[in-house]
């Protein structure tokens, strides 16, 4: 008789292994460590959407440059998030695609509020960050 095997990161198969580590970087040895694929890759968007161009030393390149938006009194910050969204983070991140993502900003208190639901595609699973700029 057949069975349906759910599909399963390798690295999830060992619940003692760690993955990566997640933030904020104040666990009992500096670092939290993840066990699971969901919570790195989570990790891993919450780090590209929270550093800026050019604050990694060997990969300048690496940002979601959020922050820019804070005082971009000129441009859409709409039509800047969804050029973040749906150009970089699917270079960077192939399996994580953006169901949907709602922007509220205060330009009178220079704040931004971003709420992110997405899915990572070759496990079918969901989750969401939401993100608060000051």
């Amino acid at each position: 008789m057949a069975t349906i095997v759910p599909k399963q990161s390798p690295l999830d198969i060992s619940q003692r292994t760690g993955i990566g580590f997640s933030f904020p970087i104040n666990g009992p040895a500096v670092f939290n460590t993840t066990y699971q694929t969901r919570d790195q890759i989570k990790a891993n968007l919450l780090n590209y959407l929270l550093t800026n161009q050019g604050e990694r030393v060997f990969n300048p390149d690496f940002g979601a440059d959020l922050r820019i938006l804070l005082f971009d009194f000129n441009g859409d910050a709409q039509q800047g998030l969804r050029d973040i969204l749906q150009s970089k983070i699917s270079e960077l991140f192939p399996t994580v695609k953006i169901q949907q993502y709602q922007l509220k900003r205060d330009e009178d208190i220079n704040t931004i509020q971003l709420s992110i639901v997405y899915s990572i595609q070759d496990f079918g699973i969901s989750d969401s960050i939401d993100i608060n700029l000051t």
